[in-house]
């Protein structure tokens, strides 16, 4: 059920009453205008959170990237988290994990045709997109994880909120997950419910609409994780999830903030499931490799291993892993599907914006064209925040 997944801390509450009151006043100062947002000339769409980690940002992005970038030059802006770097870096063919930080380099090896670059400061980071010779012709930037990053000013302002982790019930750090009061889901245009079960019940779609009560220009959306084919990590072999049979044993291996939900769904697929959780971004040592090996080792056969996309860009490098691991390790890809017939509203909305707001994407060219068959006049205006 949502919010199942949530635990508070009580003991903490204290402090996280102080920690609120530094979040509250410098919402404040953003919000009368003494510390600046700024606004860019090229449309920018925001996907983020105002819980720690687990959202689903990564596939989200991903979404929004496999929906523009047959229309428009799209750029991922992310911050990088983890990186060995620091500034500016823009990924290239030879660029590493260590780098660019693991999801990030997980969008730049699966888009080949789109620019990924990290940044903590986010404005000098579309600044540099938009302006260097090599990124210039950036349509839209799409800012991963950037909610909090209230500097920019971005034209969609896209809040992710965990099903499983709704922030109508959870507390602010350190007691709960909040890194702010649930009152900053009102600088949202979208708000997505993420991981829902594939069976909500309609009345549970009406009952989260009210809790979550949202403004009328704020738009609404409820999304859950589709699987793709399991791809061997170190080869070419795919095999599906029903192709698991029910002797097999699963050594579930991640990374990530929340894989509660990842192991409710590979349930009916996976009979015996062994997990080994590490924290989320988390960098393997050797001792982790040897205790993967042993793990792995134990387990009786037959037997396989399941990890994330976002792990498996950490695992590819790391030395050591047993050639029987190598040979049976599989990397689950995941996407996201928008639920109750409203794809094509918010895919729409997404498109109508970088439509209107961008100069060289394909579809105002296209549009263009069209104005100009017409003899039309059409101006093209900066971007501004939406209300719907």
């Amino acid at each position: 059920m949502e919010g199942d997944f949530i635990k508070i801390n009580e003991w903490l509450l204290p402090f996280s009453w102080l920690y609120g009151m530094g979040v509250g006043i410098r919402n404040a100062l953003f919000d009368l205008g003494i510390l600046k947002s700024r606004s860019f000339d090229v449309p920018v769409i925001s996907v983020g959170n105002i819980t720690v980690g687990g959202a689903g940002k990564t596939p989200h992005v991903e979404y929004l990237v496999n929906l523009l970038r047959k229309r428009a030059k799209v750029a991922v802006l992310s911050r990088g988290y983890k990186r060995k770097s620091k500034g500016y870096v823009l990924a290239r063919a030879d660029t590493t994990m260590t780098e660019i930080g693991d999801e990030p380099y997980q969008m730049h090896k699966k888009f080949e045709d789109i620019y990924v670059a990290v940044d903590k400061n986010r404005c000098h980071g579309i600044e540099r997109l938009t302006t260097d010779p090599e990124t210039s012709d950036t349509d839209v930037v799409l800012l991963d994880d950037a909610y909090q990053h209230r500097y920019v000013k971005p034209g969609i302002n896209i809040l992710l909120v965990d099903y499983h982790r709704l922030i109508i019930y959870d507390k602010l750090l350190p007691a709960g997950r909040l890194r702010e009061p649930k009152e900053g889901k009102t600088r949202a245009d979208i708000v997505i419910v993420t991981k829902c079960p594939k069976d909500l019940k309609p009345m549970s779609y009406r009952v989260l609409s009210r809790a979550l009560n949202l403004f009328p220009y704020q738009q609404l959306y409820f999304t859950r994780i589709a699987y793709g084919d399991l791809q061997l990590l170190f080869g070419n072999k795919t095999r599906k999830l029903t192709s698991i049979m029910p002797d097999e044993h699963t050594l579930l291996l991640t990374g990530i903030a929340s894989p509660e939900q990842m192991v409710e769904d590979l349930q009916p697929y996976c009979k015996h499931i062994t997990q080994m959780r590490f924290a989320d971004h988390h960098q393997f040592t050797e001792e982790d490799i040897a205790n993967i090996n042993n793990t792995f080792a134990s387990l009786p056969s037959p037997r396989h291993i399941i990890t994330t996309e976002k792990d498996a860009t950490r695992l590819e490098g790391m030395q050591g892993l047993s050639e029987e691991v190598r040979k049976n390790i599989f990397v689950l890809p995941i996407e996201i599907k928008v639920m109750l017939d409203k794809k094509e509203k918010f895919d729409e909305t997404i498109l109508s914006y970088v439509h209107k707001n961008s100069k060289t994407s394909t579809l105002t060219i296209e549009k263009n064209r069209k104005l100009n068959e017409q003899k039309e006049p059409y101006s093209y205006g900066k971007p501004k925040k939406i209300r719907f």
